[in-house]
């Protein structure tokens, strides 16, 4: 493999920290700049809101740029982000240095994934992509226990400063090694944007939302109730965040191979467990082996559904690929902020926080009526049609199922 996807397996680690390791630090994010911790909580959904809708915006502004130009300069805007977020005097600046970290991610994952296919021979794209993407799962592994121990240690900016190295360290890279002869893309913006027609699509985007809301409205408060509800010391925040990320990589792994056996069982089946299991930590998150063990069942059957919930949105707009997974990572952004709301929304109604995970089961139930409306009505069409759905034909199967 060549050494220009060590450096964008690098770039998503660093982008991938970036994002969630402010989750286990909300306690002292919050104490420091004097706000309330769902203040704090809309960090996370103001980096989410803005890759929903960044992504896009930036995927055609930098559509007449070659690669190796575009990436380069969203490199530049999430060091210039994660450099103002470690300087901030205060919670609006640092607020507005999230958004503008946020705004290269989106656009990044996707132009990206399509250098690193690029890079190889036929038969080795799948996995050139799925080694970049490497970098996002070790972020959730690595990267958030690694940098909330940091932050604990050196105080909540240490974080943003070893990103923003990480950062650097990734542009010279990427000016290093990616390909400096290439030709500038030429996209067929209209037709890309009309693919985006059909029920099917905005159900399957829909069933993203309801999937990260479910996930976001528990994970974004974690380190608060565990250290407030479980009893966790810090140093036991980051082990359990250490846990959690196990449990999402076997969930990610697993996920895929269950995606290639029945798309729409894998989804529902996940939705159910991941209510199931929210609404257990609720009870279970006052005792401290139990809520262990419950938060990593609920991580492994969480991630288990990012690959079917990729597949199935390129199945539902295969005329543009690219577009509809830029637009995607925009919905599990969506959904991230969505869940931090109401999260936050829960606590500020004065509930106590076990009433938290509860929440992010209701969103589980909306997204597996989702699933079961998407389907039912691909199934009947396909019906009258001849076909199953597993017959209809994607463009990028198997690097979408792979890279996740």
């Amino acid at each position: 493999m060549p050494l220009a996807l060590l450096v964008l397996a690098l770039s998503s680690f660093a982008i991938g920290t970036t994002e969630f390791v402010i989750m286990g630090l909300l306690p002292d994010v919050a104490s420091d700049l004097a706000v309330t911790i769902p203040q704090a909580g809309w960090l996370v959904t103001g980096y989410a809101l803005a890759v929903a809708i960044g992504a896009p915006i930036m995927a055609i502004s930098t559509a007449h740029l070659r690669r190796r130009s575009a990436l380069i300069m969203l490199m530049a805007f999430f060091i210039l982000g994660n450099l103002l977020c470690a300087i901030a005097p205060g919670y609006w600046v640092l607020m507005i240095a999230r958004i503008v970290t946020a705004l290269c991610h989106g656009a990044f994952f996707g132009i990206g994934s399509v250098v690193a296919a690029g890079l190889v021979a036929e038969d080795r794209k799948a996995r050139a992509v799925a080694l970049m993407f490497t970098g996002l799962t070790l972020a959730n592994v690595l990267g958030v226990p690694l940098g909330t121990a940091i932050g604990q240690a050196f105080g909540w900016r240490a974080p943003f400063w070893a990103v923003t190295v990480l950062g650097i360290a990734s542009i010279t890279g990427l000016m290093l090694v990616l390909p400096k002869h290439e030709e500038v893309r030429q996209g067929n913006l209209r037709r890309e944007i009309s693919a985006l027609r059909g029920t099917g699509l905005w159900l399957a985007l829909l069933t993203t939302v309801f999937f990260s809301a479910a996930m976001f409205a528990l994970f974004t408060y974690i380190a608060p109730l565990l250290r407030d509800i479980t009893g966790v010391s810090p140093h036991g925040v980051t082990w359990t965040l250490f846990l959690i990320g196990i449990g999402l990589t076997i969930g990610n792994l697993v996920g895929g191979k269950l995606a290639d056996w029945r798309l729409g069982t894998t989804l529902a089946g996940v939705f159910a467990a991941i209510a199931l299991t929210s609404a257990i930590f609720s009870v279970t998150s006052q005792y401290f082996i139990p809520a262990e063990i419950t938060l990593f069942v609920w991580a492994t059957v969480a991630f288990a559904a990012v690959p079917a919930l990729q597949i199935a949105v390129v199945r539902f707009g295969k005329e543009a690929p690219n577009l509809v997974s830029t637009i995607n990572i925009g919905a599990f952004n969506t959904g991230n902020a969505l869940g931090a709301w109401v999260g936050g929304a829960v606590l500020d109604a004065g509930f106590s926080l076990t009433r938290v995970p509860l929440a992010g089961a209701a969103m589980a139930v909306l997204g597996l009526a989702t699933v079961t409306l998407t389907f039912a009505s691909t199934r009947s069409r396909a019906r009258s049609a001849g076909l199953a759905l597993a017959e209809i034909p994607l463009n990028l199967p198997t690097a979408t199922k792979d890279c996740l």
